[in-house]
């Protein structure tokens, strides 16, 4: 079943915000990776070390759905302003349909990371729609936790 989730984005202080968010829903972290996580050999994943102790995925259950968030650094960060940082994501049960969303709803609108296996075992992409709204569309093949 493809689920939808909001996803947010902050510049250093996303810790703080779930913090606040787990108080006040009474519900615990499904998940927290820090930067520091990351595999240090792969190029294509270079933190500076002043963002290692930042959070890299957060997701907080509530209800049927889950608010998951990031923090964000370097280059991205410049893009970041409160109040479009947030982006829709979208989780599939199947790589081509994840590929088929991603395609679809990208049309006329700006890819910023096309669909591609990642270091965390998940398909993913990002894109900004003709809209101006930002989503993330992942299939993950071996759900977490398994």
């Amino acid at each position: 079943m493809t689920t939808v989730n909001t996803y947010l984005t902050f510049k250093g202080n996303c810790e703080d915000a779930f913090n606040f968010y787990k108080n006040a829903f009474g519900v615990d972290f499904a998940y927290v990776s820090k930067f520091k996580d990351m595999p240090q050999n792969d190029p294509n994943c270079k933190v500076d070390d002043s963002q290692l102790n930042k959070i890299m995925h957060i997701s907080l259950p509530i209800g049927n759905t889950v608010l998951m968030g990031s923090d964000t650094g370097g280059e991205w960060a410049k893009q970041v302003t409160e109040g479009n940082n947030f982006s829709v994501s979208i989780n599939t049960d199947s790589q081509q349909e994840a590929e088929r969303l991603f395609n679809e709803l990208s049309a006329n609108g700006k890819v910023s990371m096309p669909m591609n296996k990642t270091f965390w075992d998940s398909y993913f992409g990002m894109f900004t729609d003709q809209f101006g709204i930002q989503w993330m569309v992942s299939f993950d093949a071996k759900p977490k936790g398994k």
